[in-house]
């Protein structure tokens, strides 16, 4: 990140004695781009919209001709659909949850883990540009998703003692849940939905108006301006490039922390206390 960081500062003061000319700063607007179909409707679709909708179709498509001809020795596309499937079972449901309740809640967590990844790798595909998990709608609709999965499974093991260990934890001396009590509730059952969100949404936010700013830049100082500024072109284009990457590795990671904590507090939720 110190590459970043150093690069920011090095062509900021370009950028800023430029901005009343050729360059155009990334903008929290890209996110919300004019309506291209529908609009004024319930069913409005603008940019950000179709994207997910591509991308939904893709993964449908993908699951479903690495599934659909199943072979005890399986072909190249079924072996790789076992393994992004493997990936998720071994890793994170049966790990966290064993194997019994790790089948049993592998369908939701495999489609929270892919869907966040399809929606997040749309930040570095050409065309597209934007990580569609950074509209607040996705994140905020799988949080709900996970949150309902986690009470539904404390509720479904023991429907009498969820809520009361949840929010009086056994252990506490009477009087302490006069403040232990309000700061279960508020971490449990508001806090973490919440923070699933905002973690999503935000860090896909960050990276799009870097890699927007570094090829803006990139295109500014190649074909925009003369003299010596012109080398600012080729350390943007560098950084720029590099962040791809870790974009790439941002888009994996947020797919597997917002999955992994999910079955974590799925696992909270099968607690023997409960």
């Amino acid at each position: 990140m110190a590459l970043f960081s150093n690069a920011v500062q090095l062509v900021t003061p370009a950028l800023l004695a430029a901005e009343g000319g050729g360059f155009h700063p990334p903008s929290i607007d890209d996110f919300f781009p004019p309506a291209i179909f529908f609009e004024g409707t319930p069913f409005e679709m603008n940019r950000v919209m179709i994207i997910r909708v591509i991308m939904a179709l893709v993964l449908i498509v993908l699951f479903w001709a690495g599934t659909r001809n199943m072979k005890v020795v399986p072909g190249r596309f079924q072996s790789l659909t076992e393994m992004a499937l493997d990936f998720v079972r071994v890793n994170i449901a049966e790990d966290l949850l064993g194997k019994v309740d790790g089948r049993r809640f592998l369908p939701v967590l495999a489609t929270i883990f892919f869907m966040i990844l399809a929606f997040n790798i749309t930040g570095i595909i050409p065309g597209f540009n934007i990580g569609v998990s950074a509209v607040v709608g996705v994140p905020l609709v799988l949080a709900v998703v996970s949150y309902i999965t986690f009470i539904y499974a404390g509720v479904k093991k023991s429907p009498k003692n969820f809520f009361k260990n949840s929010l009086f934890p056994q252990g506490v001396p009477l009087p302490f849940y006069i403040l232990v009590t309000p700061i279960e509730f508020f971490s449990t059952f508001i806090l973490r939905p919440v923070t699933l969100t905002l973690r999503l949404m935000m860090n896909l936010v960050v990276g799009h108006l870097l890699l927007v700013l570094f090829f803006s830049a990139t295109w500014f100082f190649f074909f925009e301006v003369s003299g010596a500024l012109r080398a600012l072109g080729a350390v943007t284009l560098v950084v720029g490039f590099a962040f791809t990457l870790f974009e790439i590795l941002v888009a994996f990671l947020q797919a597997y922390i917002f999955t992994i904590l999910t079955g974590v507090y799925i696992q909270l939720a099968l607690a023997e206390e409960h």
